[in-house]
């Protein structure tokens, strides 16, 4: 799962690769507005995509999302523990204990 640090991190890169790319757009929406008589709606498009983009990776997330995810995390914990215990139980050292345990067992008879 994402700590809360790595999330803002990755937020802050995400927001200035968006808006590093709307500086580029408007830089060549100057030539092209000159060009076609558009007049400021080329740059404002740029600008609102850019916007609405921040705005997206700002938000916080879904609810439904956060506890799927936190499932998510649960499931796989669960699975590691599980592949560990298989691994411990098939491992040589524990067969050797249970057959000390059975010879112990027909010992006590």
């Amino acid at each position: 799962m994402v700590r809360q640090g790595e999330g803002q991190v990755a937020k802050v890169f995400a927001t200035a690769i968006i808006w590093a790319f709307a500086t580029g757009m408007l830089g060549i929406c100057v030539p092209l507005v000159n060009s076609t008589n558009s007049g400021v709606i080329l740059p404002f498009l740029a600008i609102l995509g850019a916007s609405v983009s921040t705005i997206v990776v700002w938000r916080p997330p879904n609810p439904r999302v956060r506890q799927l995810t936190e499932k998510v995390a649960n499931l796989q914990t669960l699975e590691q523990r599980v592949k560990n215990l298989e691994a411990i139980c098939s491992s040589p050292e524990f067969d050797l204990q249970k057959a000390l345990k059975q010879i112990e067992s027909k010992d006590r008879l």
